[in-house]
């Protein structure tokens, strides 16, 4: 049998695996006499503080390292596989399934449905269970590896089968009994399809999910993203305002009983749903910290949140009282739908708080997935080019500079889900692009800082995934 091995290709700078001159294009073997199956085994067996790390050099010798080190000290080094094994992928054909819904055409990767539990605690990624063996539950236990993402749907074992289209999906409910039983930190997500899971088979869900307390910290309800492209697929449809509204009610009548009893809220409805029912956002304090945030849970109140405090620190500062009438700016700003509402209004704000600075804010169409997608993450390059060129063929002055949230770009990127570049973009429109970060502090340096960018205020690109309701 073939000895599994693992090439080396990041080595940090003062770190560990530098000092023992590991280098890149070095393997690693073993750690402790044992090999490494993928990155849960690396993660677990590194944190004594005695090992023994075997490496074979890239010129063939092997050395055998001793290394003391405080117990939560990492190595420092990284791998050509993140996950050290192959990716699970998804064996499910859930009804609501995003990738499903993806035109012919795209880059390959896109259509790629992972379903891996280590990328549940490497990424936050939602997970069925469903090609989890007991053996995987074990480990979980045994490294006590937390939080792992589950995305349930339903606690009735029969409707789970139908909607993941997968006949060991109910059965595989019982890991959630075994995950509680060994103290496993968890957090849970519901995709809620019209006539499908909701109403009573939604608090079924609620109720069931309950039991799990404390050990579960949150569930998150998450209406199912419809594209225009669902020829042969399970006929869903979208909810109501009135419906929308129904299920809030619903989620904030049990926040109030698990609030009582464990001073957390767990169940949350995502911010679709008050947009939808054109209600306000729950207050702060009822987020439990934003456990949910990248899924949709709290965003909008926790933009809402920061923007007013930096408004607020903005008025009182010194620059602005000397800069207030003088400052001068015409810009144009691009989002989605769903926020659309709320970027004129800071737009507003900030205009009356500069009276010769000017903002264009447009609310830019989905024709590529279909109008039923609101998300500015899912706003391609071709959608945005073609409507502001048709407002600038009407006469509008876009200004300097386009501002669009990053999460229109692929992270770490500059390039749009339709492998359009913010280049190209820039060249067609004849102005500046410029990716702007989710927080509301962002987005009023980025409006009154020509010079802003991304990478200089914050060293990463940010990122908030615009649509995690499927598994994948």
């Amino acid at each position: 049998m073939k000895k599994i091995e693992h090439l080396i290709t990041v080595v940090y700078p003062g770190s560990i695996a530098e000092e023992m001159e590991i280098e890149p294009g070095d393997y690693l073997l073993a750690i402790n006499d044992k090999e490494i199956k993928d990155v849960f085994d690396y993660r677990y067996m590194i944190k004594d503080e005695y090992i023994e790390v075997l490496i074979r050099k890239s010129y063939g010798e092997e050395w055998l390292l001793e290394i003391e080190k405080d117990y939560d000290d990492d190595l420092g080094m990284e791998f050509e596989n993140g996950l050290m094994s192959d990716y699970r992928s998804c064996t499910n054909k859930c009804m609501f399934c995003f990738i499903d819904q993806m035109p012919p055409g795209m880059r390959e990767t896109l259509y790629f449905k992972d379903d891996d539990s280590r990328l549940s605690f490497l990424q936050g990624n939602y997970i069925t269970l469903t090609n989890m063996t007991d053996e995987d539950v074990d480990r979980i236990i045994k490294m006590q590896l937390a939080p792992i993402n589950i995305s349930v749907q339903t606690t009735n074992p029969e409707l789970r089968c139908k909607m993941l289209h997968n006949r060991f999906a109910g059965d595989r409910l019982k890991y959630l009994d075994r995950l509680f039983e060994g103290h496993v930190e968890m957090n849970g997500q519901i995709v809620l399809c019209k006539r499908v899971n909701d109403g009573a088979e939604l608090e079924r869900s609620i109720r069931d999910l309950g039991k799990y307390l404390p050990f579960m910290r949150s569930v998150s309800v998450v209406p199912a993203g419809l594209t225009k492209f669902r020829k042969g697929l399970y006929p869903l449809e979208l909810f109501t305002k009135e419906e929308a509204g129904q299920v809030i009610d619903l989620i904030e009548s049990y926040q109030k009983k698990f609030y009582e009893r464990y001073s957390l809220h767990f169940i949350h409805a995502s911010d679709e749903w008050y947009i939808t029912a054109g209600r306000e956002f729950p207050e702060a304090e009822r987020y439990d910290g934003y456990i949910q945030l990248e899924n949709g849970v709290g965003m909008m109140r926790l933009f809402l949140e920061e923007f007013d405090e930096a408004y607020q620190e903005l008025l009182a500062s010194p620059e602005y009282q000397e800069q207030k009438e003088t400052f001068r700016r015409t810009i144009c700003m691009a989002t989605g739908k769903l926020t659309y509402s709320t970027i004129v209004d800071f737009a507003a704000r900030l205009m009356q708080a500069y009276p010769r600075l000017t903002i264009r804010v447009y609310c830019i169409r989905n024709d590529f997935f279909g109008e039923t997608i609101t998300v500015s993450g899912l706003i391609t390059g071709i959608d945005l080019t073609t409507q502001l060129k048709e407002r600038q063929a009407a006469g509008d002055d876009l200004g300097e500079a386009l501002l669009i949230p990053s999460n229109m770009l692929r992270m770490g990127e500059q390039v749009f889900l339709d492998d359009m570049t913010v280049a190209q973009v820039e060249k067609q429109l004849g102005l500046k692009v410029v990716p702007i970060e989710s927080g509301g502090a962002d987005f009023i340096q980025a409006v009154i800082d020509p010079s802003y960018s991304m990478d200089r205020n914050n060293e990463t690109v940010g990122y908030i995934q615009a649509f995690d309701n499927t598994e994948e």
